[in-house]
């Protein structure tokens, strides 16, 4: 089950990246804005927030089992990181499945 908390926090980020992606989108063309980010910068990102929400989990559970936790941070932490992979797997199975539509296309 995802923390309420951690879902409006996701939504409120990627609709950060999304408003300043479609700003910069007019300025420079659809692949790449403004300041050099792109689709793949965008992924990137996601991709480092992932492995450090990951790495952050991990040491919450260290940390509980050092005794210098509380059981309730190790849960917030692996919630969080649980959602983040999920989000990347969805993201990323929405993708292949363009990648898959577009090459299924006729010429």
């Amino acid at each position: 089950m995802v923390a309420p908390f951690a879902a409006a926090k996701a939504y409120a980020a990627i609709q950060a990246q999304a408003a300043s992606l479609a700003g910069n989108v007019g300025a420079s063309g659809p692949s790449t804005g403004a300041d050099g980010h792109g689709f793949s910068d965008v992924l990137k990102t996601a991709m480092n927030d992932v492995m450090q929400t990951s790495k952050t989990a991990e040491h919450q559970m260290v940390a509980n089992v050092q005794g210098k936790a509380d059981l309730v941070d190790v849960a917030t932490a692996i919630s969080s990181a649980q959602t983040s992979l999920q989000t990347v797997l969805a993201v990323r199975d929405q993708v292949i499945a363009a990648y898959q539509q577009v090459m299924a296309m006729p010429i």
